[in-house]
């Protein structure tokens, strides 16, 4: 099922207005640490927010790789339960597992949940939610799953429905097909020049290439070609990236865990030779890309941290909770990336962001 079926689906549920204001550590358990300092509150506070809970709670985190917006998922998530007052080592276990980017190690991560007990899971990131949910299916456990750092929860066979997931797996998609499309249209009006955009892609990652299909159709109307540079590990994004210095105009990347683990090599090619650097998640900007259209990470974290604390407080089930995705975007833009890689900024690029105190990075 692909992207347009989700976006038919999406529609059963459209007047809810989803406000995120603000798309992996070694196979082993850790503990995972909050970055409290970056909370934000992205909607109602949790019920019982704050107040004592005499139950310890045991939870299991399965996030795929280790990079700026997976983790920062997994902050907003704890921050949330923390905000709670589900505390790490008062009355709060996690187990935090991080498979590095290897399937094996995924899917033993997976069969180690399963037989587990936990009162909850949480997968950041669609291979580890794939391999949780196809693991915990085959046990005789009905442990609630949330999935956070999710493309597209159908394609990848998460769940069947979004607006009544049903059995008990439910989440938050990071992934709104109009962010693509605004940042494309972005880079169509704002650099007449870019005639060829350079995208270094794993194509064995489904949310990559959903992306990339979203993102190819939307150029086609603008007369502009996707340039692929295909990968399948980390240690060959340098490169890609380099292959397609010289052929492209500008480069452009998605959600693709393979490649924005190793997103500082594309950075320093965009750098070195000058090449405006466009992203699909804020961190990757924040690190050094020019542009995306998008939201914080840690506050998609946050936004699944409060569907947890509804089934762990609250006595919800995944079942009757509705899988959402990001809404409210903005333009992002990173004034120093700009100067790397010498882009001239102009008042109508500026104008396109609608937050500019937090959304133009100085």
């Amino acid at each position: 099922m692909k992207w347009g079926t989700l976006m038919k689906k999406r529609n059963i549920f459209a007047g809810l207005s989803l406000c995120f204001m603000l798309v992996a550590a070694g196979c082993g358990n850790n503990n995972a640490a909050v970055n409290s300092g970056n909370a934000t509150n992205t909607g109602n506070a949790p019920t019982n927010a704050g107040t004592a809970d005499s139950k310890t709670y045991k939870i299991a985190i399965s996030q795929y790789v280790e990079h700026p917006s997976l983790d920062a998922t997994r902050e907003g998530i704890l921050a949330a339960l923390k905000d709670a007052g589900l505390v790490e080592g008062e009355n709060l276990k996690v187990d935090l597992e991080n498979a590095q980017a290897d399937p094996a190690n995924n899917l033993t991560i997976a069969q180690k949940i399963a037989a587990d007990t936990n009162d909850l899971v949480l997968a950041i990131a669609t291979p580890s939610a794939q391999s949780v949910v196809q693991a915990l299916s085959k046990s005789s456990k009905d442990t609630p799953i949330l999935f956070a750092a999710v493309t597209d929860p159908l394609d990848a066979k998460i769940v069947t429905d979004l607006e009544h997931p049903g059995g008990n797996v439910s989440g938050v998609s990071d992934t709104n097909p109009e962010a693509i499309n605004r940042l494309m249209q972005f880079i169509a009006t704002q650099f007449p020049n870019v005639k060829k955009l350079g995208i270094v892609i794993n194509e064995g990652e489904p949310n990559a290439v959903i992306m990339a299909d979203i993102a190819k159709k939307e150029l086609d109307k603008h007369g502009i070609e996707l340039v692929k540079a295909a990968i399948t590990n980390t240690s060959e994004v340098k490169q890609a990236a380099e292959s397609l210095a010289g052929r492209v105009d500008a480069f452009y990347i998605t959600l693709d865990n393979t490649v924005v683990s190793a997103v500082d090599t594309i950075i320093q090619t965009a750098n070195d030779k000058k090449i405006p650097f466009f992203s699909s998640d804020r961190d990757t900007v924040e690190k050094g890309a020019f542009a995306t259209v998008g939201f914080k990470y840690f506050d998609h974290g946050y936004q699944v941290g409060q569907m947890a604390v509804d089934i762990l407080k609250n006595g919800k089930k995944p079942a009757d909770m509705k899988v959402t995705m990001q809404e409210k975007l903005d333009l992002i833009l990173n004034l120093k990336a700009a100067a790397a890689q010498s882009i001239e900024v102009t008042d109508a690029m500026k104008k396109e962001v609608a937050d500019q105190a937090n959304n133009i990075i100085q």
